[in-house]
C-alpha cells in the first residue's frame, strides 16, 4: 500500500494556517437584513454575511410571503436574519454582539424604527452553549447601559437556530446594488465604550446657523455617497456637523431620526427643515440657498436666474476689494480671482476670465436675446453672463455679486 508523506515544513505551513483561521457563524435579527448585513459586513474578521429567513412555522420563507398583511403580526412569521460567518482568531463572538446591539435598538417589540412586523424582531439564533452564555452576558450588561440612559427593558430573544434560508438573490448585498436611498439607523446611541458619546456636544449646534447631517453607527453607503459627492468638497460659510441618531440631544428637530443620511438645516438649535435620504449636489445647494441666502432677491438671483440692481450694495462692496478669491456663496468653491477682475463701467463685477473648472456655460434664450449664462460648477447656482466685449478683445464675464463673497488672499498663497 503506497503512503503519503507530508514535509515538516509543509504541515507547519498547513498548522499555521489552521491556527490563523477559526471559522465560525452566528444568525441574528435586528430589522431590515440590508443595513444589518451592509454593517456586518464592514468588521474586519468577518468573511461573509447572508441575508435570509430563520424560525418560521407554517410559512414560505420567502419575502412575498413573510411580507403578507396575514403575517405582519403572525408570532409564527419568519425573521428577517444575518448568517455572520467570520474568522474567530480575528473577531470574537462578544465583539460581534456587541455591534449587533449598538446598531438596532433590542427595546422595540416586532419592529425597527418605520418597519413594523414580527419578521422584524431582534434575535439572536444559537446553534451552542457558549453561544448562549455569551449572547446572555452581553444582553445583560447592555441592559444596563440602556437603563442608565432611559431606556427600556430589551426584548430580545436568545433562542436556538431551528431554520434558516437564504433570502432572494436581490436581497443580497443590497445596498451595495442600489447607489441612491437611505440607510436605517435605528440605533439608542448607547455604547459599550461609552466614550464616543461623552465626548460629542451639540453645544456648537445652538448658535447661528448650522447643517447637522445625521448618519449610521454602521457603515451607510449612503452616507459615503453624500460625503463623497457634497460635503467632503463643502467649505461654505454655514458649518456642517456629523451626528448619529443617539447624538441628537438638545436640538429641537421634527424630522424623524431613522433614516440615514438625514439633513438637518438648524438655526439656534431649531430645526428649520430636514430630509431624509441620499441628495443629489444640485438638490442640496437649493435645500441650502433656501436656508442661507438672506433675502428673496438674491434666492431668485441664484436659482430664478435674476439680475442684481446695477450698483449695488454688493458691487460696491466688491469692486475695490483687493488680491484675494471671489467664491460661491453656499459652496465656497473659488470661482473668480482679482487678478482677472476689471472696471467695465456696467455696475456689474466684470471678469476676463473664470477659475479653471469652477464655471460651465448654458445658451440662455429668455428675454428675446441669444446669450451665454454661466453657473457655478458646485452648486450650479446662476452666475451671469459672458461676452465678447472684454478689454483688448478678450471675454467679459458679468458676474451678480450678491451670489459671491470674498476671501482675501494669505501671504502662503
Amino acid at each position: 500500500m503506497a503512503s503519503t508523506m507530508v514535509s515538516v515544513s509543509a504541515q507547519a505551513s498547513v498548522d499555521e494556517a489552521q491556527a490563523t483561521y477559526n471559522k465560525r457563524s452566528i444568525v441574528v435579527g435586528a430589522g431590515c437584513f440590508w443595513g444589518v448585513e451592509k454593517m456586518f459586513s464592514e468588521i474586519v474578521g468577518v468573511i461573509d454575511v447572508v441575508s435570509g429567513y430563520a424560525n418560521g412555522q407554517g410559512v414560505d420563507a420567502t419575502y412575498q410571503a413573510i411580507t403578507l398583511p396575514s403575517n405582519r403580526m403572525n408570532p409564527n412569521n419568519h425573521t428577517e436574519v444575518v448568517r455572520i460567518t467570520y474568522n474567530a482568531n480575528v473577531v470574537n463572538l462578544r465583539a460581534i454582539l456587541e455591534s449587533f446591539f449598538e446598531y438596532h435598538d433590542p427595546t422595540q417589540v416586532n419592529r425597527q424604527g418605520n418597519d413594523i412586523g414580527t419578521q422584524y424582531r431582534s434575535m439572536i439564533l444559537t446553534t451552542d452553549l457558549e453561544q448562549i452564555k455569551v449572547a446572555n452576558k452581553t444582553l445583560t450588561e447592555y441592559q444596563i447601559l440602556l437603563s442608565k440612559a432611559g431606556f427600556g427593558q430589551i426584548v430580545t430573544e436568545i433562542t436556538p437556530l431551528t431554520q434558516f434560508t437564504s433570502a432572494e438573490s436581490y436581497h443580497q448585498d443590497y445596498l451595495q446594488k442600489n447607489p441612491n436611498g437611505y440607510c436605517p439607523d435605528n440605533s439608542t446611541g448607547v455604547f459599550f465604550n461609552a466614550t464616543e458619546t461623552e465626548t460629542t456636544s451639540n453645544e456648537a449646534l445652538l448658535a447661528g446657523k448650522q447643517i447637522l447631517i445625521i448618519e449610521s453607527v454602521g457603515y451607510c453607503p449612503y452616507c459615503e455617497k453624500l460625503r463623497n459627492n457634497i460635503t467632503n468638497q463643502y467649505a461654505g460659510p454655514i458649518p456642517i456637523s456629523y451626528r448619529t441618531a443617539g447624538q441628537v440631544v438638545d436640538l429641537e428637530i421634527k424630522t424623524p431620526t431613522w433614516a440615514t443620511p438625514t439633513i438637518i438645516f438648524l438655526e439656534e438649535g431649531t430645526e428649520v427643515f430636514g430630509f431624509q435620504g441620499y441628495m443629489e449636489p444640485k438638490d442640496f445647494y437649493y435645500a441650502l440657498g433656501k436656508f442661507a441666502l438672506g433675502g428673496e432677491k438674491v434666492f431668485q438671483v441664484a436659482f430664478e436666474n435674476g439680475t442684481d440692481k446695477r450698483f449695488c450694495k454688493e458691487y460696491e462692496i466688491f469692486k475695490s476689494v483687493k488680491d484675494g478669491v471671489f467664491v460661491d456663496k453656499l459652496s465656497g468653491a473659488a470661482l473668480f480671482d482679482t487678478d482677472d477682475r476689471f472696471d467695465s463701467k456696467t455696475g456689474w463685477l466684470s471678469f476676463t476670465k473664470p477659475v479653471d473648472g469652477a464655471v460651465y456655460e448654458k445658451r440662455d434664450i429668455s428675454y428675446g436675446m441669444i446669450r451665454t449664462e454661466i453657473r457655478s460648477v458646485s452648486s450650479d447656482i446662476h452666475l451671469g453672463h459672458v461676452f465678447s466685449d472684454g478689454p483688448a478683445g478678450a471675454l467679459r464675464y458679468c458676474i451678480n455679486a450678491t451670489v459671491l463673497d470674498f476671501i482675501p488672499r494669505t501671504s502662503a498663497e
